[in-house]
């Protein structure tokens, strides 16, 4: 089965996280082909205070200007990118680190003029993440991206994810993040939510900030084929292996 793994960049916070998400992505690997994409805002934000720049966010987007993209790039294309490589190296899985630049793995353009180097994912290049694969890699895909001219943007990490599986022909998407799953307006998690009803909890405004962008993406990826989609605590034990395996852990998208 082949399974994309998205990473929120709260899971790559330290040694001790990223050691812990990546023996999870190992057991993962040994029964699946895995690609991972992963974000790192956290990251990114704490670098700019250093540097004494305030982030501005536009409808929970980062307005990039060009130290902004300067600094994307060096955090999750590097930093945060070459990180949890190393964490899974460590873990026995044959990682390979790239980004949506990369072979022109996933061509992007601009979002909005007032948002600076923001960009959407236009295409991705699920020929080469095959590729990679059938040398022995697992993909460890950083959310930057270019167009044809070479202007690089910052993408959505959520929206890189979709990108990816939908051209590499994921059977399955999952969110792990640093929550337990999606929560109706009682704030309780819904174990099963069918395509209408995710719409409906963004109707509503009851999901809302991230999850509200987790949920765009996951009817995205439904309207793109992919059958089955998790968002789910990635700080539980072997949570993608009990995902697939059908236990009622975060919430179960599907169409």
């Amino acid at each position: 089965m082949r399974v994309l793994v998205k990473l929120g960049g709260s899971l790559l916070e330290n040694l001790d996280a990223r050691a812990a998400i990546a023996g999870q992505l190992a057991h993962l690997a040994r029964d699946h082909q895995v690609v991972v994409v992963h974000g790192g805002g956290k990251q990114v934000t704490r670098f700019l205070e250093k540097e004494g720049v305030k982030s501005r966010f536009v409808n929970g987007l980062r307005v990039s200007d060009s130290a902004v993209i300067e600094a994307v790039v060096s955090i999750i294309a590097g930093r945060v990118n070459k990180g949890l490589v190393a964490a899974l190296l460590a873990a026995d899985v044959p990682a390979l680190g790239i980004s949506g630049i990369d072979g022109q793995l996933t061509r992007a353009e601009e979002l909005n003029p007032e948002l600076g180097f923001v960009g959407r994912p236009v295409s991705t290049n699920g020929t080469l993440l095959e590729i990679l694969q059938n040398a022995g890699y697992v993909p460890v895909v950083a959310c930057i991206a270019a167009d044809n001219e070479g202007t690089i943007f910052n993408v959505n990490a959520d929206e890189m994810a979709v990108s990816c599986a939908a051209a590499y022909h994921a059977h399955r998407l999952i969110f792990l993040t640093d929550v337990p799953g999606v929560k109706n307006g009682d704030g309780q998690i819904i174990p099963n939510l069918a395509f209408p009803a995710a719409a409906g909890l963004i109707r509503s405004g009851v999901a809302q900030g991230g999850m509200r962008a987790k949920l765009e993406a996951a009817i995205a990826a439904i309207k793109l084929g992919i059958p089955q989609i998790y968002i789910a605590p990635g700080s539980e034990v072997n949570i993608c292996g009990r995902l697939l395996a059908g236990e009622p852990l975060g919430t179960r998208i599907s169409s």
